[in-house]
């Protein structure tokens, strides 16, 4: 069974390589998915409630949607064949017939109709070669009743230029359908233009290609979903003659945009209409339609460097601009969506150099954007309300050059946001002086902040981070500054390490302690120490007499509490799995993190981040005591999760909390460090 599969693997594989085209890859997909059926057939997606269907490609086969909406598979005679009574699938060749014939049996009978009323049978039944790129049925029925009564009133002008503007005087096969490629038609010589896209899609004028490559004696036919029509203008021409688009022109005429989109190219424009522009703030508009910086960069921002029919999307794709970023174009059902938003009202509208499609909604690019709406349009709401009480709107909406560090919402969870003094304090603090990129961020940088402290930067294997804060997203740039998205609020340092333990009553304990260790000026020294501080509740954990004894032995309280500073500083987000720290005194500390708490030595850490001048003090309710051996090889970032027997359990719970073993432990080690 193993070898069948891996057989059709290869074949698959093997098949879908040799394929000439993306839309012979996506045929070919279709015909191995419906080998089971018979020779000859090929899946298909059936969008449900609707006629449209298309030749599966692997990623549609598995997700059974299209634009959102569910499929179901459905099996029919792949081009070029037929079933026969009795028989499976379809065995039999199509006899070829001309392409008058051929419309009447490939679903484009009413093109066939029309054809004849035109006078056009005799043509399109004799000698040549040609390439007919016939609407369906249900295209014809599509079309708006005053455009048709026109084409049919007219038959010997309009409806024969009509037909043969959807004919070329020349065999085209969809191999040779290449993308960006356009071909002189039968009236006029005017072109037709076709797009052949990645996922399989050929158009033709953004019509698509429902039913390609129907061979016939005299050519070939592709029935497509669409009646087309002639094109004759560039895109400038057709923003320039729709009074919905009037804002729109000023903008581009302004930006200087103007013979950009007369010239020759391969444009997608997203036009925001009259109502569009209407929707922005009045000093927002006025802003950007006075900044010629900006206002290029907005309106790059809906121009896409290729040109993409709304026919080609069948998912949502991220697109490159002109302004340099993407736009995520998608679908939902019968509506094209711009970074998920149905906005667009009017589709292809085409011309010679791109497509034009209407929308609704402007969209406006980080780049174009002050401090302000670069917060308001991210997931920062407490912050730039903070931001904003706390009296700074000036800085976030002006030319200068700074950076915003912008605390997600989780990180003002048990946060009292009431604007006080000191809060207000502390958000001017989360603005820099000067205007940074993260990736020129290096170790042990100082940033200025608008409140005139100094932050430092520390650059980790995992994680970027200014003091206690790391940053959590990309950069948003914008027109003068830049936002940083982090996950804490910012905790500056006030002090040294023994500063900050002074200043907490819940380390009166630890004070006394690091006074008799005699380490009070190593606390407060230079330097980048980490220390996983012990509160009160840590020291009064032990018996009352091992605390009285311990607490009056100079050499034993400073092994502990070495053992308890490590030799580097390590912020709460500079911990990953298995992550180690070198202590003062002994061999390691083992981190880890677990439902968002680090452990040392699995004991949880209580209160992180209490940042000082040198160093920084993480608050654990434990005395911290060294992993036993098979501990040490295990993972210790949390409490052991797994059940075990009563005496093994015992044995560990001794290990743990047996303080005269932890002591004796210790002071070999010491005893091994100083003899060295």
């Amino acid at each position: 069974m193993n070898v069948l599969v891996l057989v059709l693997g290869l074949s698959l594989v093997l098949t879908v390589c040799v394929a000439r085209s993306p839309y012979q890859a996506v045929l070919q997909h279709s015909r191995i998915r419906g080998r089971q059926q018979g020779p000859n057939v090929c899946a298909m997606q059936h969008l449900k409630g609707t006629d449209k269907k298309y030749f599966t490609n692997c990623k549609q086969w598995y997700h059974r949607k299209i634009c959102g909406k569910p499929t179901v598979i459905t099996y029919e005679c792949c081009p070029g064949y037929e079933k026969i009574p009795g028989e499976r699938g379809c065995p039999a060749a199509l006899p070829l017939v001309n392409i008058y014939n051929t419309l009447g049996v490939v679903g484009a009978s009413t093109t066939q109709m029309y054809s004849e009323r035109a006078q056009m049978r005799n043509e399109i039944e004799g000698p040549g070669s040609f390439t007919f790129f016939a609407p369906s049925n249900e295209a014809w029925a599509a079309l708006p009743t005053e455009i048709l009564d026109a084409l049919v009133s007219n038959v010997n002008i309009e409806l024969l230029n009509a037909l043969h503007y959807h004919m070329v005087d020349r065999r085209l096969t969809s191999e040779e359908l290449r993308h960006g490629s356009s071909f002189a038609s039968m009236y006029q010589d005017f072109h037709v233009h076709i797009h052949h896209y990645s996922n399989g899609i050929v158009t033709v004028n953004c019509a698509r290609l429902i039913k390609p490559d129907q061979h016939a004696t005299n050519g070939i036919v592709h029935v497509v979903d669409r009646v087309i029509t002639a094109i004759s203008n560039n895109v400038h021409t057709l923003l320039d003659v729709d009074d919905d688009l009037e804002t729109l022109r000023t903008a581009i005429a302004a930006a200087g945009l103007t013979t950009m989109l007369e010239e020759e190219g391969q444009y997608t424009i997203f036009a925001p209409t009259n109502e569009a522009f209407e929707k922005i703030p009045q000093e927002t508009l006025n802003r950007i339609l006075g900044d010629p910086v900006a206002l290029r960069d907005l309106l790059n921002y809906h121009i896409l460097k290729h040109m993409q029919c709304a026919e080609s999307i069948v998912a949502g794709t991220p697109m490159e601009t002109l302004q340099g970023t993407v736009l995520e174009v998608g679908c939902d059902g019968e509506h094209m969506t711009l970074n998920g938003k149905a906005i667009v009202t009017k589709k292809d509208q085409l011309g010679t150099n791109g497509v034009v499609h209407y929308i609704n909604e402007l969209l406006i690019p980080d780049s174009a954007k002050v401090l302000l709406e670069l917060a308001e349009g991210s997931s920062v709401a407490t912050a730039t309300k903070l931001f904003v009480e706390a009296g700074l709107s000036p800085h976030l909406t002006g030319s200068e050059a700074l950076t915003m560090l912008a605390p997600l919402e989780d990180a003002f969870r048990g946060i009292d946001t009431t604007m006080r003094p000191d809060l207000r304090k502390l958000m001017t603090n989360h603005i820099l002086k000067e205007r940074l990129s993260s990736k020129s961020l290096y170790h042990g940088q100082q940033l200025e902040t608008l409140g005139g402290l100094k932050l430092r930067v520390f650059v980790y294997r995992n994680n970027l981070c200014i003091e206690n804060a790391c940053i959590a997203a990309h950069d948003k740039t914008g027109r003068y500054a830049t936002m940083f998205t982090v996950d804490k609020v910012l905790t500056p340092p006030m002090g040294t390490v023994m500063d900050v333990l002074k200043a907490d009553d819940r380390f009166s304990l630890l004070v006394g302690a690091v006074q008799t260790a005699g380490m009070t000026e190593l606390l407060n020294q230079q330097g980048a120490l980490t220390f996983f501080a012990p509160t009160n509740d840590a020291f009064n954990a032990l018996p009352p007499a091992e605390l009285n004894r311990l607490m009056r032995s100079r050499s034993e309280l400073s092994t502990i509490l070495r053992y308890h500073l490590g030799d580097e500083l390590l912020v709460s987000g500079a911990v990953g799995s298995h992550t180690r720290v070198k202590p003062l005194q002994g061999e390691k500390l083992e981190l880890g993190v677990r439902n968002q708490t680090v452990y040392v030595n699995r004991v949880p850490v209580a209160d992180p981040d209490l940042m000082a001048t040198n160093g920084v003090v993480h608050a654990v309710n434990s005395i911290i005591k060294p992993l036993p051996p098979k501990v040490e090889r295990e993972q210790a970032d949390g409490p052991a999760a797994p059940l075990r027997s009563a005496a093994s359990s015992r044995a560990d719970s001794k290990s743990f909390r047996d303080d005269d073993l932890f002591q004796k432990v210790v002071r070999s080690r010491s005893s091994k460090t100083m003899l060295q």
